[in-house]
């Protein structure tokens, strides 16, 4: 009887391999990608333990001596360390702290907007920014900020805000602000989405069984909407805990300089100079190893509290 269940399995195996073979064949090109920029890749993690030497090329990183942790001591050692860690930290938790409540407000708002084509138009004008790449908006801004031709400072002046001009950019201690300034107004559009979509999926009866009621728009935006998208405010919100060590380095690379540098020196771009500037790959690898890591540490826990919160997660 085993021996039937067996042969009628294998059958079916090779009988739906067969019919599908075209199909099967269409996913070559992606697997061979997949093999190319994700699995051979995994390789150059050997760099992050060993005395790796860009003069050995990539047999260098088979050839080279193990030296154990001492590239992760090296980058503990660094003064840069402390201060880089601080500053991804700080953009990241100031931010997704101002961004998700403000994207979750006018995700509601305009949830609420009764009239199609002005509701439309929001939608577009708020969308448009995250389509335009950071040079573009970066550049703007950075435009909008200078002290001697910017719009800000003419209208501070105009104002009375100000007695002189303001460098913004010169200034590390107005930096945190700007880069979550920018990147809300990049992706606050284009971030309702998903709340928005979740908004959808929300029964309709509700809101008539409560507006029957003499509920108000608040109160069912109080008692009904928000209540219904909180997984999806979950996920959100674990997806922001694991990335609380990733920048959009585009943002912070275009409105670095380095006047501005103490403020805005992050891990991805420590990343950056170390590897790509410095040659200093055994490093790089272990700073991005490490990052890895944390950030693989702080989705498992963040996943796990929320299920015991609102019993919804990721897995």
């Amino acid at each position: 009887m085993q021996n039937k269940k067996k042969k009628s399995r294998a059958f079916k195996i090779g009988h739906d391999f067969r019919t599908q073979l075209e199909l099967k064949v269409m996913l070559l090109p992606a697997i061979a990608l997949i093999l190319l920029f994700d699995i051979t890749p995994l390789f150059g993690l050997l760099m992050a333990f060993k005395s790796f030497d860009p003069i050995m090329g990539i047999k260098g990183i088979f050839t080279s001596e193990w030296n154990n942790f001492q590239n992760f001591m090296m980058i503990f050692e660094s003064f840069q360390f402390w201060p880089m860690v601080q500053n991804t930290l700080g953009i990241n938790l100031l931010g997704q702290l101002i961004g998700i409540p403000v994207t979750l407000l006018f995700a509601l708002l305009l949830n609420e907007i009764q009239h199609p084509k002005f509701k439309s138009f929001i939608q577009t004008v708020t969308y448009l920014p995250h389509f335009l790449s950071w040079v573009i908006f970066g550049g703007l801004f950075i435009t909008l900020l200078n002290p001697e031709s910017g719009v800000v400072n003419f209208l501070l002046l105009q104002l009375g805000l100000i007695d002189k001009p303001i460098p913004f950019l010169a200034e590390p201690g107005y930096f945190w602000g700007i880069a979550i300034v920018t990147a809300l107004l990049k992706d606050i559009g284009w971030g309702a989405i998903l709340y928005l979509a979740a908004m959808a999926g929300i029964d309709q009866s509700l809101h008539e069984a409560a507006a029957i009621d003499g509920a108000g728009r608040f109160k069912r935006m109080l008692h009904i909407t928000i209540p219904g998208i909180v997984p999806t405010l979950m996920i959100l919100i674990i997806f922001a805990v694991s990335g609380m060590l990733n920048n959009n380095f585009t943002q912070i690379f275009v409105l670095q300089n380095t006047l501005n540098l103490p403020a805005s020196e992050v891990i991805d771009t420590y990343v950056y100079r170390t590897g790509l500037l410095n040659f200093q790959f055994a490093q790089a690898t272990a700073i991005g190893l490490m990052k890895s890591v944390f950030a693989l540490a702080l989705l498992l826990g963040a996943n796990t509290l929320s299920k015991k919160l609102t019993r919804s997660g990721l897995f």
